[in-house]
């Protein structure tokens, strides 16, 4: 085979790695590799901001498993991915992003459009790289892929020099990536394996605790498997929503912050908490001396450097999630002496108490036929789509009404940005998710504050047919900070109202798509349905009560047993 170009050898390794589909914006920096995809198979979909591509590519890798991929230019271009890497690597989304640079006689003379972008991604990356010498391009990316897709999945961001990507190579043969020091722990120890099965069998209260881990490493059925095999009750994390069928009577729903009365009191009173996948994020533990107090704690995670990060575990098990759970599974089913009837009777005490506190103190909202209840809609849109659909979030009290009413029975269908909490992160990431299945129903759970953040996405979802459905809860209010400046500010509304916002319904027809709206409860149902129906582009407008509450809440630095409720 003859030499080729950079940029030719870009697009062969991409197809290489089995991509199909990149987000971008183009640039001077990467006009080369631009005009190279004309002549592949590769649908490059261009977004109107570069925050917006790496959202997209980040919503594509959520719900299909596989690597997204970001393609920026240099200088402003890649500076305005950064947002979007760090919500990649906050919840740990294997995603390239492909950086375009000047030309490698001009690093470090501030030329035109140039930033140190490996710098500045440095610390929110799982590794990056700038490419200087033609040999190392396709090593380098195919290195760039290994790492994101291996161990704890995360965003790896590659720097193209603009004449690096113009010079000519012959492409590499396939050869074994091997990092001597990057080396994930794909299998537990057997001695760790068989420590936590022995402790699970003397448990009485037992809490499994599920993190993003658990989708990451495709283990819901072996968790699921677990679960129902010890009759131990699960509660999720906001990533680890559909990890296990929110809809199962193990489910208690979410922990933390905005979690369940039943899920923060089982994790407060349980004897034993099994921790799949989970960091121990503060929105979960709340006031840490008092998390989980009376419980051993088994934590499984590929991260070593997570477990006993911020709380200390007695029995920890580095190790694929997957591998992990499969372990556990295998040894109770070698046991002779072990009894699914005999393990549920030992739990049903414990049960007996789960029961009644969801019995007292359930997910809840007062009704009110006159306004509609945010909540209502979250639980007809699940009714209706049957709790099949994709749901994106925005970031804010429509975020956490998702998490809590809307009751997740698969993994990949919750797609939100956890750690970071990224504002306009539901829209772009929704239009990656229907990039990656045409086919599927995929609704933008919004709240009129966040939507505006990267409203420009709409061109993007029309340009590429994307029949998203957009869920605004519009309240007038920047509503999860004015919760906040309500209970602690003596409601203080410093600025948080939005006095100007657009009329949806004609932005909706200004972008080509289809505007909906509802301002009484018994349109709710009717708009949500024509939506639906409809094979385009929908925004729907729901008036909401404006000072509706998050409930439950965990104040800031209170235990979680210290829940306001509603």
């Amino acid at each position: 085979m003859g030499k080729i170009s950079g940029s030719q050898a870009i697009v062969k390794c991409l197809l290489e790695q089995g991509v199909k589909t990149i987000f971008g914006y183009p640039g001077g920096a990467v006009l080369d590799l631009y005009d190279a995809l004309m002549d592949s198979e590769i649908t490059n979909v261009l977004v109107r901001h570069e925050q917006g591509a790496v959202h997209a590519a980040d919503g594509f890798a959520r719900v299909s498993g596989e690597v997204g991929v970001a393609l920026l230019t240099s200088g402003p271009g890649a500076t305005n991915g950064v947002t979007g890497i760090a919500t990649a690597y906050m919840d740990s989304i294997p995603i390239v992003i492909l950086t375009g640079q000047v030309p490698r006689a001009l690093i470090g003379n501030d030329a035109f459009q140039e930033v140190d972008i490996v710098g500045i991604t440095r610390p929110c990356t799982k590794h990056n790289y700038l490419v200087n010498n033609v040999e190392d391009l396709v090593p380098t990316l195919r290195e760039a892929f290994h790492i994101a897709r291996t161990g704890r999945p995360g965003p790896v961001l590659v720097d193209l020099p603009k004449d690096l990507v113009a010079t000519k190579l012959t492409y590499p043969e396939i050869t074994p990536i091997h990092i001597s020091s990057y080396q994930p722990t794909y299998n537990p120890h057997p001695v760790q394996i068989e420590k936590a099965c022995k402790r699970i069998m003397k448990a009485t209260r037992p809490v499994l605790y599920v993190g993003g881990g658990v989708i990451l490493s495709n283990s819901s059925n072996e968790l699921t498997e677990l679960a129902r095999k010890l009759s131990i009750p699960v509660t999720m994390t906001l990533m680890g929503l559909g990890a296990f069928p929110g809809t199962d009577e193990l489910s208690m729903g979410m922990l933390g912050m905005h979690g369940t009365y039943t899920a923060n009191m089982a994790v407060a009173e349980c004897d034993l908490l099994i921790a799949v996948g989970a960091r121990f994020d503060d929105r979960v533990t709340g006031k840490l001396s008092e998390f989980a107090s009376k419980a051993e704690i088994i934590h499984i995670d590929i991260d070593p450097t997570s477990i006993s990060k911020n709380v200390k575990v007695d029995i920890p098990i580095v190790a694929d999630c997957k591998n992990a759970l499969k372990a556990i599974n295998k040894w109770f089913d070698t046991q002779s002496n072990f009894s699914l009837e005999e393990e549920a009777n030992r739990h049903k005490p414990w049960f007996d108490t789960i029961k009644e506190w969801t019995t007292k103190h359930p997910l809840a909202y007062r009704e009110n036929n006159s306004i509609i209840k945010p909540q209502y809609i979250i639980e007809t849109i699940h009714r209706l789509t049957e709790g099949k659909a994709i749901i994106t979030t925005e970031v804010g009290q429509n975020q956490m009404w998702a998490a809590q009413f809307h009751k997740f029975d698969y993994p990949r269908h919750f797609v939100t940005s956890g750690g970071l909490g990224t504002m306009g992160f539901g829209l772009p990431a929704a239009i990656g998710a229907q990039m990656a299945f045409p086919d599927r129903t995929v609704i933008d759970i919004a709240g009129d504050g966040s939507i505006q953040m990267n409203i420009q996405e709409l061109a993007t979802a029309r340009q590429f047919n994307c029949p998203v459905k957009i869920a605004i809860l519009n309240n007038g209010y920047l509503g999860m900070v004015r919760q906040w400046q309500e209970l602690f500010y003596n409601k203080r509304y410093s600025s948080t109202t939005m006095d100007v916002t657009p009329d949806f319904v004609e932005l909706a027809k200004a972008y080509g798509a289809v505007g909906l709206r509802a301002t009484k409860k018994s349109e709710v149902e009717p708009v949500i349905k024509e939506a639906l129906a409809t094979k385009n582009l929908v925004i729907m407008d729901f008036k909401i009560e404006r000072e509706e509450g998050v409930y439950p809440m965990v104040p800031a630095g209170k235990a979680t047993t210290e829940m306001l409720l509603v």
